[in-house]
């Protein structure tokens, strides 16, 4: 649970959501509305009844349901109902979610529908606030009292009881995953709570709960329901758009639950953090690019306006992930002057922008897939938008992003505080906690950057490849993905260039020295066997004779 800082705005919101990215997300697209204000967050139930009995002045109360399992969820509702008659409650829900008939019938003032646009759901909690009810027509179709067929009680009866049990178990898993474990433990865990998420989703998709449409919705005039405006066609296919999007963060975020090593011989400035810190500054790029695809389709950008703002994109990115991780009113205590680290970390802009964001491939093609559904050429081939091979590319292009990202972040920090104490304790592993273990740290990035720019760039240059960063189960590995860049070929000057043209003249003179040493090789082989050999052989044979025949000679004359 978190507060956040307080601002002026009428409707004072807590949002309550399990999933960090979405959590983010909404409190990142909600907060840029006038009239509306997230002033506290919480993860879990407990988090949300401490805000409560502290005494935060809420106006409203954004429920993703269910949080931890269904039966708490709407113990928690009950609760809220008995002890803060006044405080709506708007629940985020999706449809076929058990327990939504209970919660209408205690009285929960409204219920969205998980998926909707951001502009419906600033409508929905536009309206709960305001003492209207508002529930989703969708959701109010399958909420019904008493309505279930008696021969079917059983089987839903059963199927509740597996999904709780898997729910508890997953509760139990994801508090064992807090704790310190071995490598192997987390894998295993890990492994299990995939199995337990696999068969949520099959139960749910095999065995959906029925459909409850006897429900009489007159009391609830289309004047009650969220208005639906005449959007621009950008805004009505956001939501599809934000499918897409979000199928992609979630595989993302599911392979940030498992290792996280480097385990390519690259040195990577984000080696240095703890895996804690680690996992957080990917999560914080991951809701921080989301929030800023969301910022883009609601600006409307065409897709040439993109073009020409693309080179400030990702430096924007970079300084508003950067001010989120180290905080932005981060003081250090340096020779008895305390000195914010932000500005003096922004002040290297430029040089991340050149070394690392403007080197990451292929950044504007997944901006264009991801905003106005353009087709991936992959290979050669084009893929449209959905196909199994462009969202494969568009997860490697996004994990890669992110994890540039974070090298970006951390490179201002190890160029200008990279061996103070504070900073040491705060993000750093405890393996390159020492002065001499930093600069060697720092000195292989040296390195790093040095033979990337001389060396092995132009070679993936010329081999039409780049090479990017991509998470796995195990850690972070590098991939060579095929792209023609000619362009950057011939721009190729000085060292790098003489790295081509010996790479080229290899690749000339080596078939012919193959068969030269080839043909020479048989040529000595020949010798020695066909030649030298025989005559060996031949020689040795007459010895042999000769000593047979001495032999022979001798044991006549004794007898």
């Amino acid at each position: 649970m978190a507060e956040l800082p307080s601002r002026d705005r009428s409707i004072r919101i807590l949002t309550i959501e399990a999933d960090p990215i979405i959590r983010s997300g909404l409190i990142t697209c909600l907060n840029r509305f006038e009239d509306l204000q997230v002033v506290a967050e919480a993860e879990d139930l407990a988090g949300a009844w401490q805000v409560l009995t502290q005494g935060v002045e809420i106006d409203l109360i954004l429920l993703g349901f269910p949080v931890v399992d269904l039966p708490m969820s709407f113990a928690f509702c009950q609760q809220v109902k008995n002890n803060y008659p006044d405080l709506p409650i708007l629940l985020l829900a999706a449809s076929g979610t058990a327990e939504l008939t209970a919660a209408f019938q205690i009285g929960i003032e409204g219920c969205c529908l998980r998926g909707s646009s951001i502009i419906d759901l600033v409508n929905y909690i536009r309206q709960v606030a305001s003492g209207q009810t508002s529930w989703s027509p969708a959701i109010l179709q399958q909420v019904s009292i008493d309505s279930k067929p008696r021969s079917n009680a059983l089987f839903d009866r059963m199927r509740q009881s597996s999904l709780q049990q898997i729910d508890r178990t997953l509760s139990t898993l994801n508090t064992d995953l807090t704790e310190n474990l071995s490598k192997l433990d987390r894998l295993i865990l890990t492994g299990r709570k995939r199995e337990l998420n696999t068969a949520r989703w099959i139960v749910n998709r095999l065995f959906p709960a029925p459909p409850n449409p006897s429900i009489s919705i007159a009391q609830f005039a289309p004047a009650n329901l969220p208005s639906q405006p005449k959007l621009p066609a950008a805004l009505i296919e956001s939501e599809r758009d934000n499918l897409t999007t979000r199928s992609l963060f979630n595989r993302i975020a599911a392979k940030l639950q498992s290792g996280l090593e480097n385990l390519t011989p690259t040195a990577l400035e984000i080696d240095i953090l703890r895996r804690d810190k680690k996992q957080e500054l990917f999560y914080l790029i991951l809701r921080q690019f989301e929030g800023l695809l969301d910022e883009l389709r609601f600006s409307q950008m065409t897709i040439e306006q993109l073009a020409a703002k693309h080179p400030q994109i990702l430096p924007d990115l970079w300084a508003s992930v950067t001010t989120d991780f180290f905080g932005r009113y981060h003081t250090l205590s340096i020779a008895d002057r305390q000195i914010e680290i932000i500005p003096v970390l922004l002040q290297d802009a430029a040089i991340v922008n050149t070394e690392i964001l403007a080197k990451i491939p292929q950044s504007i093609d997944l901006f264009n897939y991801l905003l106005f559904k353009t087709p991936l050429t992959i290979d050669r081939l084009t893929y449209s938008v959905g196909s199994t091979a462009a969202t494969e590319r568009a997860c490697i292009l996004l994990e890669n992003l992110v994890i540039q990202m974070a090298n970006a972040v951390m490179q201002p920090l190890l160029n200008r505080f990279g061996n103070l104490e504070s900073m040491k304790s705060g993000f750093y592993d405890r393996r390159l906690l020492s002065s001499r273990e930093i600069e060697r740290f720092r000195n292989d990035l040296s390195w790093r950057y040095r033979i990337d720019r001389y060396i092995s760039e132009p070679q993936a240059i010329f081999e039409s490849q780049y090479r990017i960063f991509i998470f796995t189960d195990y850690g972070i590995k590098q991939i060579p993905i095929y792209a023609p860049r000619p362009v950057e070929l011939e721009r190729l000057a000085g060292i790098p260039l003489v790295v081509t043209l010996t790479l080229e003249v290899r690749d000339a003179l080596s078939p012919r020295l193959v068969s030269l040493t080839t043909f020479v090789g048989s040529g000595i082989v020949y010798l020695l066997t066909e030649i030298i050999g025989r005559g060996i052989g031949l020689i040795g044979r007459g010895i042999i004779k000769g000593v047979g025949n001495i032999w022979q000679e001798t044991n006549r004359i004794r007898r």
